[in-house]
Order: structure tokens, then sequence, then C-alpha cells
């Protein structure tokens, strides 16, 4: 998928947003990023869930981790927000033998392959996108 992403809200902070800030930058989508994150606590147990930027130039995300594995990002945006995934071999392999939605599966057919897997990425914009995002969870969290 050729879309364009948009860029994370926090370029250039020198700390991670406030509530307020974040709320503010996500805009309508704030209850969106509020579900995901309790889905994924509630659905998958992920509670581990910490700030971090590996450079002013790119911004903050919230790493969603499982113990010390990474599952997936949330990147902050204005007006939305974007997820990040890293499926390994197994989960894709997974997606292509299990019944898979179609999206998920072009999601994966136009994933970038890196050496650690195959990097998915995604702005989220409604409810429809939060089920793409539990299914990767589950494969990820599967394989």
């Amino acid at each position: 998928m050729a879309e364009e992403l948009k860029p994370n809200a926090f370029i250039g902070c020198a700390a991670p947003p406030a509530d307020d800030e974040l709320t503010t930058a996500l805009g309508p989508c704030r209850s969106l990023w509020d579900r995901i994150l309790a889905d994924l606590g509630s659905e998958f147990h992920l509670s581990e869930v910490e700030w971090n930027s590996y450079s002013p130039k790119a911004g903050w995300s919230v790493r969603i981790k499982q113990k010390k594995r990474n599952i997936l990002y949330l990147i902050p945006c204005k007006g939305s927000f974007r997820v990040a995934f890293i499926l390994g071999g197994k989960a894709v392999q997974a997606s292509r033998e299990e019944k898979t939605p179609a999206r998920v599966k072009k999601l994966i057919d136009t994933g970038i392959q890196y050496p650690e897997g195959l990097g998915i990425r995604f702005d989220v914009t409604s409810d429809r996108d939060l089920a793409a995002v539990r299914t990767l969870t589950a494969l990820k969290m599967a394989h």
C-alpha cells in the first residue's frame, strides 16, 4: 500500500507529550487511541506501555511490549495515529494459511521486508482500522 503516512506529531520535542498535548494532537482520534490501548490490555494482556524516542527528528511513539518482546508501536500524528508492527516469518506464513481479513492480507502483501521481519505501518482513523490492529496483534502474539 503506497499510502502517504502522516508525520509524527511530536517531532523535535525533548520529552514525551503530556496527556492534554496528546489529546490536542490526536483530535477526534483520541477515543480510538484510548480504545485500542484498552482492547490490547483486555484481549491480549498487553499493559507494558512506554513512550520512547530514538531521535528528536523522529518524534515520540508508544512501544507496547510483552515482557521484553516488542509487539507494536503507536505513533501520534495530527488528527490520527499510526500503528507499526514487525512480523516474523511464522506470523506472515500463518496469515496466508489462516482465515485472515482481506485488508490485513493486503497490508502484509505490501509490507516492507527488513532483516528483523516484515514491517507493516498504517494510519488509524476509524473503527475499521482497530479491527486490523487486533488481527495483526493476534498474529504477532501467536507466532
